[in-house]
């Protein structure tokens, strides 16, 4: 097994380790590793000691990791494995609280929810002659917020949600500002669902309607770049809204005659129909190489194997899993979707000196997820004729096509803390900063962290002095060091540093091959500008990104990932 990092530590045993009733730890990560092995193979007619071993191997080695859930609840009482649910939200006040109610068990057992609030009618409609107007959609989002706060997740996090509003609901304007003032709705990520129809309402300065979803008349036209404006004035002020492209979701939707697709899991990177959930995990593409004398190159072989047991790891949580409703249960047995992404492909760049903003690197994007999906599809077919293919496939796109095990098999997850665990750059983000803190995933505790590639190619170059250290420590970044070479620079540019074109380049590459979505946020420096964020999420729907997420430095009060800095109370 591997030496795991200080921070790596820090995060299993305040969130992971399993304790007694005294809260002492009684396990170590090694056994960890081993217990959730033991678990997911544990449903193996045969082989069932081969695969115990392989999945081990591939966790403890940090090649591969599931969505933490597993990491948690694997081989535990009634362990809930699963990360992402869709639950859906009915013109009711009966069906509104019933679902609060299960997203807050959902949240209890580690999981996090999407929910899309456009049935719901518009504030002040008419609820009936004896009892008044309704409340709006706004208002039961905020609902959910407050209940969520107070559920932790297995006692261990507050849960996650994600809420979309469609773009031609009445209520639209309030929920675009809806978290505008500080500390609003810190428990929800919102995204307006939008259409093809208003993209191109858009860019024809065309009028846009308004429907009353109750009685499906419209109360109101608006021009769709007034409506357009004000969702980008929101994004460049707060970060919020994203937009989900649901005509391009739905376009791609694998199983169309079991319902249309109308939200996301909370980070936006798993469609799903209402009630399904789905398991995610990333394989660490900054071990998935060799070397060959000096140099550095993708071990295509290893990558291949790593997928194959990933896939098959995955697919046997939905078997094992334990499903907290029997709506939950029947979809997600149904589709059997499954999300295999990737982390450190900032780091695999860095190995193979390839720079982030370069042509060569979002060639290799498109090469390396086209494998990831090829093999992926390849063990998914395999699984079919070894154990059966997912229940809906004859009602699926893949029916004339392909037997497959799951509906799906690829999501680009954001990969936050199993990353931390295996020490390595977040999904495929490039580096946000070569110095910086990560604060409040732990409570109130400050993670501190130094890119370990930067420091060792530093000190290969000879080029490693007080310097470069205490820069990097201000600043996050070596781009005023006169005395680095450019190629460097070029090498270890940092996510504010590279262009916003360069940032939907990678995500477009990635969603070419992902049957899911790509979970990515477009980091900004803090001068960006309202046109920059309305350049941005017009060419993500012109690139048929499933959905669009940008943030600009310093736009929030409170920011996860933050530069040290000289004023900064830890020091790098």
């Amino acid at each position: 097994m591997l030496t795991l990092s200080a921070n790596a530590k820090q995060i299993l045993n305040e969130r992971y380790l399993l304790k007694d009733s005294g809260g002492n730890y009684i396990e170590t990560p090694e056994q960890l590793f081993k217990r959730v092995a033991r678990f997911v193979s544990s449903c193996e007619a045969k082989e069932k000691d081969k695969y115990e071993k392989e999945f081990f191997n591939i966790l403890s080695n940090l090649y591969f990791l599931p969505n933490s859930p597993t990491l948690m609840n694997a081989g535990c009482h009634h362990g809930q494995l699963s990360a992402c649910f869709v639950l859906p939200i009915e013109d009711s006040l009966e069906d509104i609280f019933s679902i609060l109610k299960y997203a807050a068990l959902i949240h209890q057992s580690g999981g996090g929810t999407g929910f899309n609030f456009s049935k719901l009618r518009p504030e002040d409609d008419l609820v009936s002659s004896a009892s008044g107007t309704s409340s709006g959609p706004v208002a039961f989002i905020k609902v959910f917020d407050a209940a969520t706060e107070y559920v932790k997740q297995g006692g261990k996090r507050r849960g996650a949600n994600m809420g979309i509003l469609n773009v031609n609901h009445p209520d639209i304007e309030a929920f675009i500002i809806s978290k505008s003032s500080k500390n609003a709705l810190n428990n929800f990520n919102i995204s307006v669902g939008v259409t093809d129809d208003f993209m191109r309402a858009v860019i024809n300065d065309s009028n846009w309607e308004l429907i009353n979803p109750r009685t499906k008349k419209v109360t109101k036209v608006i021009k769709a770049k007034t409506l357009w404006g004000l969702i980008i004035k929101e994004a460049w002020k707060t970060g919020d809204p994203g937009l989900i492209f649901l005509s391009t979701i739905n376009a791609q939707n694998p199983t169309p005659k079991s319902g249309e697709i109308e939200s996301t899991n909370p980070c936006g990177e798993v469609p799903l129909l209402n009630y399904e959930s789905c398991n995610l995990g990333s394989i660490n593409l900054s071990k998935m190489i060799r070397k060959q004398g000096r140099e550095v190159e993708i071990d295509w072989q290893k990558l291949a194997k790593t997928i194959c047991l990933s896939v098959r790891f995955l697919d046997n949580i939905i078997t094992l899993n334990h499903y907290i409703l029997p709506q939950i249960k029947k979809i997600t047995l149904a589709n059997r979707k499954i999300g295999l992404g990737v982390m450190g492909w900032a780091e695999l760049l860095i190995l193979l000196n390839i720079p982030y903003e370069s042509q060569e690197a979002v060639a290799l994007a498109e090469n390396v997820m086209q494998f990831i999906k090829n093999e992926s599809y390849k063990t998914s077919e395999k699984l079919a004729i070894e154990k059966g293919v997912f229940p809906e496939w004859k009602n699926s796109i893949y029916a004339s096509k392909i037997k497959l095990r799951n509906a799906t098999c690829n999501s680009i997850a954001p990969t936050g803390t199993i990353s931390v665990i295996a020490n390595t750059s977040y999904s495929v983000e490039p580096l946000f900063a070569l110095a910086y803190h990560r604060i409040g995933i732990l409570g109130n505790k400050t993670q501190t962290e130094i890119n370990a590639y930067f420091i060792k190619k530093m000190k290969a170059l000879n080029i490693w002095n007080a310097e470069v250290q205490n820069t990097i420590i201000k600043t996050g970044s070596i781009s005023s060091i006169e005395s680095i070479p450019e190629r460097i620079k070029s090498l270890f540019k940092t996510s504010l540093e590279i262009s916003w074109q360069y940032h939907l380049l990678h995500q477009q590459a990635f969603q070419k091959y992902t049957d899911n979505a790509v979970s990515k946020t477009i980091n900004l420096p803090e001068d960006s500008t309202e046109e920059d964020i309305s350049n941005i999420f017009m060419t993500a729907w012109k690139y048929k990104l499933k959905g669009i997420t940008i943030y600009r430095y310093g736009s929030k009060t409170h920011q996860v990932l933050q530069k040290c800095g000289l004023n900064n109370s830890v020091t790098c």
